[in-house]
C-alpha cells in the first residue's frame, strides 16, 4: 500500500485561528463518567477553522457553496512546491518552476507549516500576491492550497482570493506540509458536507505514488 500523509491540522483548543474566529471548543453534553448513557460531544467552531476549503460564496454573494464543488477537484494528482523563504509568493517565483502543463492542483509548501506548532495566530505567514493569483487562473490550475490560514496577505483586500475564486479554483487553507517534500502526489481531500457554507473543513491527504519524483 502507498505511503499515505495527513497533511492536516489537527484541530484542538490550541490551533491557532483567525483572530477574529469563534475559534474551535468541543463541549461535553454526555458523560459516561456522570452516568449518561453514552459520551456525546458538542462542536463549536466556524467553518474556517484548521484545514478548511473556501468556495466562492466566501466573497461572492450568488457564489458556489462549498456543498457544490466537484469532488473530481478535490481528488487526483497534485503537486507540492516548497518555498521555504519567499515571504510572499509571486507570479515570478511560479514561473520559475518549468511546472508540467497539465497541472492542475498545486500545493504551495512555505515556512507557514512550523508556525502550526505555535498556539497564536502569526501575522506574518506567507501568501500569494495577486500576480501569482492570476499566474494560477492563466495555467489551468484548478485548485491551489497553501500552509496557513489564508491565501491572502494578512490585512491585505481580499483580491487573491475573488481572483481565484471567480475563476473557479477551489482553495484549500489551513495545510500542513511539513512532512510533504516537494514533489507528485495523489490528493485525497474532502470538506464536510455542509449545505449553503462558504467553507467547510476539510482532511486533507497526500499519497505517495510509485512514480512520484522530486521536483
Amino acid at each position: 500500500m502507498n505511503e499515505i500523509i495527513d497533511i492536516s491540522v489537527k484541530l484542538n483548543h490550541a490551533t491557532p485561528v483567525w483572530p477574529d474566529s469563534a475559534g474551535f471548543r468541543t463541549v461535553k453534553t454526555m458523560s459516561l463518567e456522570n452516568g449518561d448513557p453514552a459520551n456525546v460531544t458538542r462542536l463549536d467552531c466556524d467553518v474556517h477553522v484548521g484545514t478548511h476549503i473556501d468556495a466562492p460564496r466566501h466573497y461572492y454573494h450568488n457564489g458556489r457553496t462549498v456543498d457544490k464543488l466537484s469532488l473530481n477537484v478535490l481528488i487526483g494528482p497534485a503537486i507540492v512546491v516548497d518555498f521555504p523563504q519567499a515571504k510572499l509568493i509571486t507570479a515570478s517565483l511560479l514561473n520559475r518552476l518549468h511546472l508540467p502543463l497539465d497541472t492542475r492542483r498545486l500545493l504551495l509548501r512555505t515556512g507557514n507549516s512550523s508556525m502550526w506548532l505555535e498556539n497564536t495566530f502569526n501575522s506574518y505567514y506567507t501568501a500569494l500576491a495577486a500576480d501569482a493569483a492570476q499566474w494560477i487562473v492563466d495555467h489551468n490550475i484548478g485548485l491551489v492550497g497553501i500552509d496557513y490560514l489564508s491565501v491572502e496577505p494578512y490585512g491585505n483586500k481580499p483580491e487573491v482570493h475573488t481572483i481565484l475564486l471567480d475563476a473557479g479554483v477551489v482553495i484549500i487553507e489551513g495545510l500542513n506540509l511539513a512532512h510533504a517534500a516537494a514533489g507528485f502526489y495523489e490528493l485525497i481531500c474532502l470538506p464536510m458536507y455542509i449545505t449553503e457554507a462558504e467553507a467547510a473543513p476539510a482532511r486533507a491527504v497526500l499519497r505517495v505514488m510509485p512514480e512520484a519524483r522530486a521536483i
